[in-house]
């Protein structure tokens, strides 16, 4: 097979002799690799015609420059593959070396961790199956084990009752088979509710029934900063009103994110290659650190498996490759209860993938964790098919310029699942129109979204001369939506304990609450000095003016009903709260 008009400038790239040709012609395709993924996703013929302006290609040249690409053979595509062996084979771990540690107990929904030291040979990354039966009564659960390095495996349980379990592993190695032991799960501590789950279809809870309401924020590349920056990354959540954050695995290759990570997940070099039968457990572990820092601090990770902005090869794997990665990590992470999955930022900007890898790689993610931590896959222009019944919450990115939270309501409607706009532009001054709203603005997003039974995500994008901006590699916050969005958070705290759901209401003004019991209206951008209520009639409501902005809430004197005059200050971003 060979190259034709059909072919991705991604698959030509990926070719040395297309690829050379292809630099003939557009040497500008070198000049900024991190932005490469972009022009990989087209075909030459769409990308001719996308930056004829630029190019300036006279009549006929893109048929001359496909000629000369259609006599290039086309390397085969890599098929799935099965490399890791489901029976004995030549033992890598050596007779009689294996060492067990573990703990005698461990609190209900923490993390129990089995360590088997031996003495390993050979690639224990391929070589090895290992993973544990955990039983309690009728119930069983069977997470992967994994290798650690240095001769370590491990497994990891997150028990979800109280109670003797006992265990059995199993392996292909005959050494690690076999092993048997207990563990005591005793209750969980005060600040263990448990991983969150889904609530009345279009929300939340934390499995022990405690009410979570997301309010997002994203850094993508945090932990790859170093630990000085990465230090003050927690400190600024510490004291923000984050409680979810969407972080990547990969390290990112993008505008003002062009550092090279301290670590990578895979042995080898960019210059030399990757090795990619061999992980680097000093990343993963790494990885598992900051992990652990955010537990800490009460905060969701959502965490990216895939991302498009990269120059490492990472996006890029062969179907064998990404298989194997996803079930190492989930052998690594599921027993995190507050890890949640994001198959990709951006899905569909991932050149090298189709509908039929994400739909593989959410299975083998929802097989391989017994835990069923909730799931997703983010869009970049095309949304991804929320009814996918592995998909437990919509994660979107706005697809319009100016309408983002707006078309909540219909979201929900359509895909019958929380809403969670993950991105919905940033607050910030760079010359990208994602990333230059005022706060005002994204406060207005995330009151609308809310209005409208949805969950908004904040992210910064504000210029300094280090090049630290927030949503790529964390540091400090200097915008002024964060102490607003606190002010959001106690609002839906104080809320229906079911959460906010739309109401009816007029067209030019927006209603969360519950029916006859509960009004929240907003009134964003609109500046009215007075409105006109018309409520069910016999029913007394106290009613709070809340200034979203200046953050203050103003109980009125009077008890309303029936039909009723409210004064207003005549100006942007209030709020209105009705109580029975």
């Amino acid at each position: 097979m060979t190259f034709s008009e059909n072919s991705k400038i991604g698959e030509l790239w990926d070719n040395a002799e297309a690829r050379s040709i292809l630099l003939k012609y557009i040497p500008s395709l070198a000049e900024a690799p991190h932005l490469l993924f972009f022009p990989k996703m087209q075909t030459l013929p769409m990308y001719v015609l996308s930056n004829q302006r630029s190019l300036a290609w006279p009549e006929g040249k893109l048929q001359s420059v496909l000629a000369e690409l259609s006599v290039i053979p086309q390397q085969e595509v890599d098929q799935v593959e099965n490399d890791i062996p489901l029976k004995p084979i030549s033992d890598c771990v050596e007779d009689g070396s294996v060492v067990l540690t573990a703990p005698a107990s461990v609190e209900k929904w923490g993390v129990f961790e089995i360590e088997l030291q031996t003495i390993s040979s050979g690639n224990p990354y391929l070589e090895v199956t290992l993973s544990a039966e955990f039983v309690k009564g009728d119930r069983k659960i069977a997470p992967l084990g994994f290798y650690d390095g240095d001769g370590v495996y491990r497994i990891r349980f997150m028990p979800p009752e109280v109670g003797i379990w006992t265990f059995q592993t199993l392996s292909s190695s005959h050494s690690l088979n076999g092993i048997e032991g207990q563990v005591e799960c005793t209750p969980p501590l005060p600040n263990n509710h448990g991983p969150v789950r889904v609530k009345n279809t279009f929300h939340f809870a934390y499995e022990d029934g405690s009410p979570y309401i997301p309010v997002g924020t994203t850094s993508y590349a945090w932990i790859h900063q170093g630990n000085q920056l990465e230090e003050q990354t927690l400190h600024t959540l510490s004291t923000s009103p984050f409680n979810k954050l969407r972080m990547c695995v990969f390290p990112k290759s993008y505008l003002y994110n062009t550092n090279e990570p301290q670590y990578y997940p895979f042995e080898g070099s960019l210059d030399q290659g990757w090795d990619y039968t061999r992980f680097n457990p000093e990343f993963f572990r790494h990885l598992e650190q900051r992990i652990c820092d955010l537990g800490e601090l009460g905060i969701e990770a959502d965490l990216i498996l895939f991302h498009s902005y990269d120059r490492w090869g990472f996006a890029e794997m062969s179907q064998s490759e990404d298989d194997r990665y996803l079930r190492y990590i989930v052998a690594r992470l599921a027993a995190y209860r507050h890890v949640w999955w994001s198959l990709a930022n951006e899905y569909d900007f991932m050149w090298a993938k189709n509908l039929d890898d994400w739909e593989r790689f959410a299975g083998i993610v929802t097989e391989n964790d017994p835990y069923h931590h909730l799931i997703s896959n983010h869009n970049g222009v095309s949304f991804y098919d929320f009814n996918k019944p592995w998909v437990t919450h919509c994660s979107i990115q706005r697809i319009d310029v100016y309408k983002t939270v707006e078309a909540t309501n219909q979201w929900r409607e359509q895909w019958q699942k929380p809403v969670v706009i993950d991105e919905c532009a940033y607050e910030g001054d760079i010359d990208q129109g994602w990333g230059n709203i005022t706060g005002e603005e994204m406060v207005r997003r995330f009151w609308e979204g809310a209005i409208r039974g949805g969950y908004v995500g904040h992210g910064e994008t504000y210029l300094n001369p280090e090049e630290i901006l927030w949503w790529a590699k964390g540091g400090e916050l200097h915008g002024s939506s964060p102490a607003r969005i606190a002010f959001l958070r106690s609002v839906m705290e104080a809320g229906p304990a079911e959460g906010l759901n739309p109401l009816h209401s007029d067209w030019d003004l927006p209603c969360a609450g519950v029916e006859d019991e509960y009004y929240l209206f907003y009134f964003g951008f609109n500046q009215p000095k007075f409105r006109i209520f018309n409520m069910k009639p016999g029913i007394s409501y106290k009613v709070e003016l809340l200034d979203t902005w200046n953050m203050t809430i103003q109980e009125l004197d009077e008890r309303y009903e029936g039909s009723f005059r409210i004064d207003l200050p005549a100006k942007p971003y209030m709020a209105v709260r009705m109580t029975k």
